[in-house]
């Protein structure tokens, strides 16, 4: 083992948190770079835009010059935001970047206008934690639930997709989770893909979820360029320990791009636990798009579009008369949503009764 020093960190982030690591943390010279393991690193400017590190109490902080921040090393590749790589090789004094809030730190390989230059931070070392006895490079797969291949039975499932980041899903998950705990129904939720944030899902648990979870709890600091299907089903799994009616979940980023939703919306297997899909958009052509994929590349039907599109009476009409689909927007009539998915369970629930049935028989 390298040398190993004691810091005093400022902030630990969400994405670390997993791994019990305190803000006195224990530091050494030889960095492991790859994706989830823990570094610690030191603020080597203040910004005005895109400033704050998500902490291990879910609370937002402003970085400022000089504070120590536990990371953790992975990727992003985003639309709307910074996107980056686990750099090849990590070494103290090295200059990296702060990819997202949720404290993931990478090498920035393309800025955002609306966001300036991603914040630099210099590599102090790696965290190590105590495991099993041992002083060992912290890492969160090392606290991570298995991927498994099959998901043999399952409670329905609803999916939020959205053609593209902040298209209102999130809001979408929270107030379908809050009316269908209200028609009675057990919540669990997930989310499933996207970058390490412990926002969204802790936003969907205060609106009446009994468990939520999210890729981090299977050792996933992004779902980016990933087969996430083995990943999602373990989540599936671990949530229905709870037993809950329903499993909600939010499949961050867009339908198409690097993040793996399309491939969960192709997994013939988590479908067939699918009872409803809510699709969020901000326009109508992106509504198009994601008609034209559902009906010939997924094979399912969409429940409903939600999301800026529905904002006014125009893109409701649109939707419902020349599309054919339903149109609800989740701010304003959220109990609306409750209803439809509510029924669709009712409907999924039975019909899956009765295939449980027919295999006895």
């Amino acid at each position: 083992m390298n040398d190993t020093k004691q810091v005093r960190a400022t902030y630990v982030s969400s994405t670390a948190a997993v791994t019990g690591i305190t803000k006195d943390v224990t530091v050494s010279d030889y960095v492991v770079a790859q994706e989830g393991y823990c570094l610690v690193v030191e603020a080597l400017e203040s910004k005005p835009h895109y400033n704050q590190i998500e902490c291990e109490d879910g609370e937002f902080r402003t970085i400022a010059q000089g504070d120590i921040l536990v990371g953790v090393l992975g990727e992003r590749k985003a639309l709307k935001g910074y996107s980056g790589v686990v750099p090849r090789s990590a070494h103290p004094d090295d200059t990296l970047h702060v990819l997202n809030i949720g404290g993931v730190i990478g090498t920035c390989t393309s800025d955002h206008p609306d966001l300036g230059p991603a914040l630099r931070v210099k590599v102090v070392g790696a965290a190590m934690v105590q495991l099993n006895g041992r002083l060992v490079h912290a890492r969160i797969q090392d606290f991570a639930l298995q991927p498994i291949e099959r998901l043999e039975q399952s409670v329905p499932l609803v999916f939020i997709s959205g053609t593209a980041m902040n298209t209102g899903k999130t809001w979408a998950a929270c107030e379908l989770v809050q009316r269908l705990t209200g028609h009675g129904l057990k919540v669990c939720a997930a989310k499933a893909t996207g970058v390490a944030l412990m926002r969204d899902i802790n936003t969907i648990k205060r609106h009446g979820a009994v468990r939520v979870m999210s890729f981090t709890d299977v050792g996933l600091v992004s779902s980016t360029s990933k087969a996430m299907s083995s990943y999602v089903k373990a989540i599936i799994k671990e949530l229905s320990q709870e037993e809950p009616d329903v499993i909600v979940i939010e499949l961050g980023d867009g339908i198409i791009g690097y993040y793996g939703v399309d491939e969960l919306l192709q997994d013939k297997e988590l479908q067939a636990f699918s009872a409803a899909h809510i699709v969020a958009a901000v326009d109508l052509a992106g509504v198009w798009a994601a008609q034209q994929l559902f009906k010939e590349r997924y094979h399912a039907e969409i429940t409903c579009i939600t999301g800026p599109v529905t904002d006014n009476g125009v893109g409701q009409q649109y939707i419902r008369q020349v599309m054919g689909l339903a149109a609800i927007n989740a701010r304003e009539e959220p109990a609306r949503m409750g209803t439809v998915v509510a029924a669709r369970l009712n409907k999924k629930k039975g019909l899956m009764e009765l295939a449980n049935e027919s295999q006895i028989g």
